[in-house]
């Protein structure tokens, strides 16, 4: 007998027949002879409209009355499911957060989850009671409904999948696994059988949208080996996300990600002194903007110097004006933006016993004639930022180089 936590995103649920089928597949793991916990997120477009809803009524609203409306999705998914597995005389009730409980911080609408008390959840389970989770939400401190953050669901199934001490936690979605690159632009994309842990959290983090990077921490903090398959081909295989040990073979790139949604600020002809680092990033932090890739020029003459870096496009506004605000304390001579680019990395455990990676990137993208404007890189990361319209050149080229379109 195995203990498993099943996640199922809104396309999963997204109507009643849908939800139907998930009871299925639900009824079969039990079946199986396993003890099972499900965790729902909202049904399709379903927390779109309510934050619609909040907006539209007041843009500065109490996040924490956000909160109880947009949990409201995960609720009636929760509920809807419990009806459903009981038609099918199936012992089942719904959980919400607070009844876990599922303790968080009072980071209202962005919450991190502090503990879960999964003693009644763990005999319930025993006693083959399917226990069905409204994911994404939680209790705050203050003992208010809290939320996760979007995506927040994947996270709770893992948190859950941790504190009951599940075998696995399955994550059900509209995909059939993890692949080497998105397979909307290259045809040859394969499924990955296995990524590690630190993989799969670089692939989310550059651009691969299959899984939400917190879930994938949580998952690797507490060694929860996640399984990526679609609720529409349930026999399928999926894509195991566990240790770098259980996977025999490492080549030295895994996947391509790519990621869109970058901005590009570059200050010119700033002091090049101590501390002027500090004076540029300090704004942004407390304007909450994250920074990704960073490229100093080497001074010519000791004194000035220019200084470029990426934020998320969505942030650039706000950066910017955080830039700005700050400029007496920074010194720049000119400040310049560029939203017409877009982050390319090849990810690989292997790159840390393979030479010339970078290399072979770099050779591919110059006989393309893609110019490369910015480059960071990791233990098993590279990552160029290119201009825009090559995005989809550059994935195919990259796939190709690597042999990733090779079984």
């Amino acid at each position: 007998m195995a203990k498993i936590v099943m996640k199922f995103g809104g396309t999963s649920v997204a109507d009643l027949d849908r939800i139907r089928h998930v009871a299925g597949l639900v009824k079969r793991q039990l079946e199986s002879g396993d003890q099972v916990a499900v965790v729902v997120s909202a049904m399709a477009g379903e927390t779109d409209k309510l934050v619609r809803w909040t907006r539209e009524l007041s843009p500065l609203h109490d996040a924490r009355e956000y909160d109880v409306v947009v949990a409201a999705g995960e609720q009636i998914s929760a509920g809807l499911l419990a009806i459903a597995l009981t038609s099918m005389n199936v012992n089942a009730r719904s959980w919400l957060g607070w009844q876990i409980p599922l303790r968080t911080s009072a980071m209202h609408g962005a919450a991190r989850i502090v503990s879960i008390d999964a003693r009644e959840l763990n005999e319930r389970m025993a006693e083959g009671q399917a226990a069905v989770i409204a994911g994404f939400q939680g209790v705050a401190p203050d003992d208010r409904v809290s939320t996760l953050g979007r995506g927040g669901g994947d996270t709770s199934a893992v948190a859950v999948a941790a504190a009951i001490g599940a075998d696995r936690c399955d994550i059900y979605t509209d995909v059939d696994g993890i692949y080497t690159t998105d397979p909307r632009i290259v045809a040859r994309a394969r499924r990955l059988r296995r990524v590690a842990y630190e993989e799969m959290l670089e692939l989310a983090s550059q651009g691969a949208k299959v899984l939400q990077t917190r879930s994938v921490e949580t998952a690797m903090l507490h060694r929860v080996p996640l399984r990526v398959l679609s609720t529409f081909d349930p026999d399928g295989e999926g894509t195991l996300v566990c240790d770098e040990e259980d996977i025999m073979e490492k080549k030295p790139v895994t996947g391509i990600a790519y990621t869109r949604e970058e901005a590009k600020i570059t200050l010119r002809r700033i002091p090049d002194q101590p501390g002027i680092a500090a004076a540029i990033f300090g704004p942004l932090a407390d304007a909450g903007v994250n920074v990704d890739m960073i490229v100093q020029n080497e001074s010519e003459d000791g004194r000035r110097t220019n200084l470029t870096f990426t934020v998320a496009r969505g942030d650039l506004t706000r950066a910017l004006q955080a830039i700005e605000s700050a400029a007496p304390a920074i010194g720049y001579r000119d400040l310049t933006s560029d939203t017409g680019v877009a982050k390319v990395s090849v990810i690989g455990v292997g790159m840390r016993s393979h030479s010339g990676v970078a290399q072979t990137m770099f050779r591919t993208l110059a006989e393309k004639g893609i110019n490369i404007q910015v480059i960071s890189t990791s233990e098993i990361k590279v990552s160029v930022l290119i201009p825009e319209e090559y995005v989809e050149l550059a994935v195919r080229a990259l796939h190709s180089a690597y042999e990733l379109d090779v079984e």
